[in-house]
C-alpha cells in the first residue's frame, strides 16, 4: 500500500471519529461538577464592640420652672421661647389685688410656702455637702490609682473606673449644687412674696403692687405656659427657663439590656444633625422600669438611662476641666440623637463576620466553611462574644484566612468554590 493511501485512510478516520470526541468531551464537561459561587469575607483582628442601640433625646439638665409665688393678676409676659435672658432681669409680674383682699388665710398660706422652701434649702443644702465628699473621696482613689498605676502595681482597666467614679462624682456635685440654686431662688421668692404681702397690708398707697419675679440664671426661654394678663393662683407655673450650653442625653432602653448598662459606660451619638460621632458617658441608670407600647402593639418594660457628655482633659493636669465637645452646641432641648452604648469591648479580637459562622449539626457546636486551594473546608470553632455583624472566635481560625459567608446547601465540605468577586 502506497504512503498516499495510508495518508487517506487515517484521514478518513480521523474525519469519522472527530464529532465522537468532541461529543464525548461536551459530555464531560457538562457532567463535571461546576465550581459553586460563594461571597467571602477575610478573617481579622481587632476592637470588637457590643452595644445597646436606642434613640435618645438631648434634654437640659436643669431646667427653672418660673412660678407665681403669691395669686393675683398676672401681668402680660412679653418673653417668647427663645429668647435670651439675663440673670436678674424681670421675666413676669404680679398684681396681687387690693390689700383688703390679702386675708387671713392667703397670709397663712404665704407663710407656709416660706416654712417649705427653708426645709427644702436645709435639705438641698446637705446633699450638696454629701455630693462633695463623695467627690473628694472619688478624688483621691484617683490619684492613688495614677501612683499605683505609674509603679505597676495596678492595670489600665482599674484607672479607668475610678475615673468613671470621678466623673460620675462630680456630675453628682454639678447636679446637687444645680438643685440648691433652684430650692434656694424659690425660699427667696417666697421670703420675697411675704414681705410683700405684709407692706401691702400696712401701706394705703396704692402704687407700687406688682411683684416682680426675676431670673436666677443667664440662660433662654423654653416654654410660656402664660401669655395673657389673667388670674393667677400661687404655685401656677409662668414660664420654663433654661442654659442650653448644659446638656444631657436621656434614653430608654429594655429592661433586659438595662442590666448591662453601668454608670462611666461610654456612649457614641450618631446622626444628630451635625458631621462627625459626639461622644458621652453613662452617669445613672434608674432603679424602676416603666410599661410602653411599641409600634407594633406590644407592651415592653422600657428603663430611662442618663448620659452626660464627655468632658475633655487638658494636657498636663491631672483633674478633668469640662469643655462643651464640638457639635454640642448646636443641639438643643428634645432633640433626637441615635445612642450606641458600648457595654463590652476588647482589643486584639480575631473576628469573623458573624454571617459566616452556622452550627454544625454533625458536632452541634459553631463552624464555618474555611477556603483552601478554592475548596471549602469545614472547620469547627470557638465563638465568643456576637454583636450580630462581627464575632470573636476564641479558636480555630487566623487572621487572614477566608471564609464563606452566608453558605447555602450546595457548599460542602470538599465542594470547589470560586469568589463572586472573582
Amino acid at each position: 500500500m502506497s504512503a498516499n493511501a495510508s495518508k487517506s485512510k487515517f484521514g478518513k478516520r480521523l474525519r469519522w471519529s472527530l464529532p465522537f470526541v468532541v461529543v464525548a468531551l461536551l459530555i464531560w464537561m457538562g457532567m463535571r461538577p461546576q465550581a459553586v459561587e460563594v461571597d467571602v469575607a477575610t478573617i481579622s483582628q481587632g476592637t470588637l464592640e457590643i452595644t445597646v442601640d436606642e434613640d435618645g433625646e438631648t434634654r437640659i439638665r436643669e431646667p427653672y420652672l418660673i412660678s407665681a409665688p403669691l395669686s393675683g393678676r398676672l401681668v402680660r409676659v412679653e418673653l417668647e421661647p427663645g429668647d435670651s435672658i439675663s440673670k436678674g432681669q424681670v421675666i413676669a409680674a404680679i398684681d396681687p389685688g387690693e390689700p383688703g383682699l390679702l386675708d387671713v388665710r392667703t397670709q397663712a398660706q404665704t407663710e407656709a410656702r416660706v416654712k417649705a422652701a427653708e426645709a427644702s434649702h436645709k435639705r438641698a443644702l446637705s446633699q450638696v455637702e454629701i455630693a462633695k465628699a463623695e467627690a473628694e473621696k472619688a478624688t483621691r482613689y484617683f490619684e492613688r490609682d495614677q501612683d499605683r498605676l505609674a509603679k505597676g502595681n495596678i492595670k489600665k482597666p482599674t484607672l479607668d473606673d475610678t475615673e468613671h467614679a470621678l466623673r460620675i462624682a462630680r456630675s453628682n456635685v454639678t447636679a446637687a449644687s444645680s438643685a440648691l440654686d433652684v430650692v434656694k431662688f424659690e425660699m427667696e421668692q417666697a421670703k420675697a412674696a411675704l414681705l410683700h404681702s405684709r407692706t401691702l397690708a400696712s401701706d394705703d398707697a396704692s402704687t407700687g403692687r406688682q411683684f416682680e419675679i426675676e431670673s436666677p440664671i443667664d440662660g433662654v426661654v423654653l416654654r410660656r405656659f402664660k401669655e395673657s394678663s389673667t388670674m393667677i393662683p400661687a404655685a401656677e407655673g409662668i414660664i420654663e427657663i433654661g442654659d442650653p450650653d448644659d446638656l444631657e442625653i436621656r434614653i430608654d432602653v429594655l429592661s433586659e439590656d438595662a442590666v448591662k448598662i453601668r454608670p462611666g459606660q461610654q456612649v457614641k451619638l450618631e446622626n444628630w444633625g451635625g458631621h462627625g460621632e459626639l461622644q458621652a458617658h453613662i452617669r445613672r441608670v434608674e432603679p424602676s422600669a416603666f410599661t410602653k407600647v411599641s409600634a407594633l402593639g406590644v407592651d415592653e418594660q422600657r428603663v430611662w438611662v442618663y448620659a452626660d457628655f464627655i468632658e475633655e482633659k487638658d494636657k498636663g493636669e491631672k483633674t478633668l476641666n469640662p469643655e462643651i465637645p464640638a457639635g454640642r452646641t448646636l443641639l438643643g432641648d428634645g432633640y433626637r440623637v441615635e445612642a450606641r452604648v458600648v457595654v463590652w469591648q476588647k482589643d486584639g479580637v480575631i473576628k469573623t463576620p458573624s454571617g459566616a459562622l452556622f452550627k454544625d449539626e454533625a458536632s452541634k457546636s459553631w463552624a464555618v466553611y474555611k477556603v483552601e486551594n478554592n475548596r471549602a473546608v469545614l472547620t469547627p470553632v470557638s465563638k465568643g462574644q456576637d454583636n450580630g455583624i462581627e464575632a470573636e472566635i476564641e479558636s480555630g481560625l487566623s487572621e487572614g484566612e477566608h471564609v464563606i459567608l452566608h453558605p447555602g446547601d450546595r457548599v460542602k465540605d470538599g465542594v470547589t468554590v470560586k469568589s463572586r468577586e472573582s
